[in-house]
């Protein structure tokens, strides 16, 4: 595409941004794509693109928080195998069926997560017991979420996070830390799916890519910081903010 210097500029500093949100609580995705469809990109162009740049920036937090200690790739290697699976039923049916139900459907989904975030405020501030055996929680979890994010998306880090917290018993830092696995093996899937099928600008998905890395290293970083509170405040702005968006885009 023929852009300006103006908009590679700011496709390069909405991927910054949405890298660092999305490092913390998930849910980048609410500003990525719309940078991307600012600048004129087509829908599934857009949607295609930003699985590659979106792939940088969960990379990017998945080794950081690996390399911190928050999260063991060996420990949730299940839950990254059925993820993948999921990830491709999904990939592959959005292409050929429409997903507008779900876009009626999740934003209350959301809702329902927000009202019971709010109202646990000792959720995620310390580990728990759990409430279901791992493999369990991997292999429901990774084939309906990766199907889901494969298949629609929005949302997806931050329902990981709240199943790893309320259901494996994860403080909020673990939680996130395990999230990013499951995002990246679903971006990257996903983003093989769309790659094949040629909708991925690749010049843009790179450069966004580049914005990702910075703003997943400064999201990470304060992720590892700070203490679950920050964690928790900028999860319940995130979540909000994607129920805001999602009811736009249906209702307005």
């Amino acid at each position: 595409m023929d852009l300006s210097l103006y908009q590679y500029l700011f496709l390069f500093l909405g991927a910054t941004l949405s890298g660092l949100v999305d490092a913390i609580a998930g849910g980048g995705g609410i500003i990525s794509i719309p940078v991307l469809l600012s600048v004129g990109i087509p829908p599934h162009a857009a949607i295609a693109t930003n699985k590659l740049q979106a792939s940088f920036g969960s990379f990017t937090s998945m080794m950081r928080y690996r390399n911190s200690g928050l999260v063991s790739l060996r420990k949730v290697f299940l839950g990254i195998i059925f993820t993948a699976v999921g990830a491709t039923t999904g990939s592959l049916l959005i292409q050929r069926i429409d997903a507008s139900a779900l876009s009626n459907i999740i934003p209350f989904v959301l809702l329902a997560l927000l009202i019971y975030t709010i109202a646990s405020p000792k959720l995620g501030a310390e580990d728990t017991p759990p409430k279901m055996a791992e493999p369990l929680l991997f292999i429901c979890f990774g084939l309906v979420l990766g199907f889901y994010d494969g298949f629609f998306g929005p949302g997806t880090g931050s329902f990981w996070t709240i199943a790893f917290a309320t259901l494996a018993g994860y403080n909020l830092k673990k939680a996130t830390a395990a999230t990013k696995a499951m995002n990246f093996t679903s971006n990257l899937i996903s983003l093989i799916v769309f790659f094949l099928s040629g909708k991925v600008i690749i010049t843009i998905g790179l450069l966004m890519g580049a914005g990702q890395f910075v703003g997943s290293w400064i999201g990470t970083h304060l992720v590892i910081t700070k203490g679950t509170k920050f964690i928790r405040t900028f999860f319940i702005i995130v979540v909000a903010a994607t129920i805001i968006n999602l009811f736009i885009k249906q209702y307005f």
